[in-house]
């Protein structure tokens, strides 16, 4: 019998989840990263954008319109070069040109999550599942965008279908994961994690995730011990230091908390956090998670890995 969440059905063996996929940066002003990981038909609305001539003969060899392959490449190259808009537009062109094809939608709404629309790229996400309806990115990028706009319920029909495809997949458990713990079946999400991490060892983001879902709980050391390696690299991104940083502090290790926020963040910065993990480990267990889930809402999240 599936597990019914918030009036979404899975099949058996497939929690609810997503908490902890994207993941993580460093707020401004509470200068706290915390570790979280993470669309329509044929909505004319879509088509709004065009970098090129109309009908797509402007830089086309000879005045001969651009086909869709050619589009698809100036779009990626524009991505790679961090010109998003140009490659939003240039994506929506080259759906425009195969409108059967789901691959335009998808790259067009992956892009335009990087973008923080996450609106947009719900419409798009769901125009290449109106296509095909079991397209893993897609499902995968749908139940994201929902876990950013904080409505891991909406998150559910996408990931249990992405589950039937790809059930080892490491992305896909790791979104599961995180829309788990953001319906509070932790337990569930963290055996989602330990799973990703028999596929792909000592991931970073599996392994952060893991390790604030273990913190939400209460097992601290355990949680240190998965994240530490990690976060004390050579290699490590603030991410990983600052969400150690705060699982310390939510252990009530103010010292060590401090050491590795130094890293990172100026004195006043250290000091507000220290002060704001304080106020965290006052709280009850169920409103800390709340409060500690409504700042990764809230925060820009990196980029998909």
């Amino acid at each position: 019998m599936g597990a019914a969440v918030r009036g979404v059905r899975w099949p058996a063996g497939v929690g609810v989840g997503t908490h902890s996929m994207k993941r993580v940066e460093a707020a401004a002003s509470a200068c706290l990263v915390l570790g979280l990981l993470m669309l329509s038909g044929c909505e004319a609305p879509f088509w709004n954008v065009d970098p090129l001539n109309i009908d797509g003969r402007a830089e086309g060899v000879g005045g001969k319109p651009l086909d869709y392959a050619t589009v698809m490449r100036l779009g990626a190259a524009a991505h790679a070069g961090g010109d998003l808009p140009t490659a939003v537009g240039l994506y929506r062109r080259a759906a425009a040109l195969a409108p059967l094809t789901p691959a335009p939608f998808v790259a067009a709404a992956n892009t335009l999550l990087e973008m923080d629309e996450v609106s947009e790229a719900i419409v798009a996400y769901q125009s290449a599942l109106t296509r095909t309806g079991n397209d893993p990115e897609a499902l995968r990028g749908l139940a994201r965008a929902f876990l950013m706009t904080g409505k891991p319920e909406l998150a559910g029909q996408p990931l249990a279908l992405a589950y039937k495809e790809t059930p080892d997949d490491p992305k896909l458990l790791q979104l599961i994961g995180v829309a788990d713990d953001f319906v509070g079946q932790h337990e569930e999400a963290q055996a989602r994690y330990r799973r990703g991490l028999e596929l792909v060892p000592a991931d970073p983001a599996l392994s952060l995730n893991l390790a604030l879902s273990l913190a939400l709980t209460g097992n601290f050391a355990e949680a240190v011990a998965v994240l530490a390696p990690i976060a004390t690299a050579r290699n490590s991104a603030p991410r990983e230091r600052l969400t150690l940083a705060l699982i310390y502090g939510l252990q009530g290790d103010r010292r060590a908390a401090e050491h590795i926020a130094r890293v990172d963040l100026d004195h006043e910065a250290v000091q507000r956090n220290l002060a704001y993990y304080d106020n965290l480990r006052r709280l009850p267990p169920d409103a800390r998670q709340r409060a500690i889930q409504s700042l990764s809402t809230q925060a820009k999240q990196t980029r998909p890995s």
